[in-house]
């Protein structure tokens, strides 16, 4: 996981309110065994046509379609976001589209503890602040936020300021880039040493003369 501090951005706007996990990543793309590879699948049947099922199309009406918002690595959505099943996809399919920030009024338990795992900053911000920066999106696809993670804000250049409060765990994490494995790892030469000890006081594992 990359070390996440301050982004500066277009954000793509998606104004509604309890967004699932199914919307975010359906259900039929869990059955892959890969972890990567997801950014296709993102939103998917709000992305595509599936009328013809030998032919996927755009809809060029949604958002992310849009060629104004391509690149956007800020997503703004309503409460609720990440809510519905646990799966991890979510998270995999907004971080590998190329999302780094999430801006809503609330997210569901799970998907914000799946979204920090995976390298997202996750911004909650009151509904009136959510809903100006929707409308600063809508009407102008090339209106830059800047979130910091590190001062926990949120601005622009025309005066907007929030601030957002953050785990302190979750935030050291991010900062540094420390998913679960990288937490581990931080502690590799005391794991060492308990194990090489543990294998010389352990009655049953065999000595080294006897293996010799």
């Amino acid at each position: 996981m990359k070390p996440i501090n301050i982004i500066t951005s277009t954000a793509v706007p998606l104004p509604l309110p309890n967004i699932d996990t199914d919307q975010i990543i359906p259900k039929q793309f869990l059955k892959r065994i890969e972890r990567t590879g997801y950014e296709d699948f993102l939103f998917y049947d709000w992305r595509y046509n599936l009328d013809t099922p030998d032919h996927v199309d755009e809809r060029k009406d949604f958002v992310l379609n849009k060629p104004e918002y391509k690149g956007s690595q800020i997503l703004i959505a309503e409460r609720n976001f990440g809510c519905g099943s646990s799966r991890e996809h979510a998270a995999w399919a907004i971080s590998q589209y190329g999302f780094l920030v999430v801006i809503a009024p609330t997210f569901a338990d799970i998907f914000y503890s799946n979204a920090g795992k995976n390298g997202i900053i996750l911004a909650r911000l009151t509904e009136e602040e959510v809903q100006t920066l929707l409308a600063k999106s809508t009407a102008n696809p090339k209106h830059l936020l800047t979130v910091n993670l590190e001062a926990q804000t949120v601005t622009d250049a025309d005066g907007f300021s929030a601030h957002f409060d953050i785990d302190p765990f979750r935030k050291h994490c991010l900062l540094n880039g420390l998913d679960d494995i990288g937490l581990t790892l931080l502690h590799e030469d005391a794991l060492d040493k308990f194990e090489a000890k543990h294998n010389d006081e352990f009655w049953l594992a065999p000595k080294k003369d006897e293996a010799a």
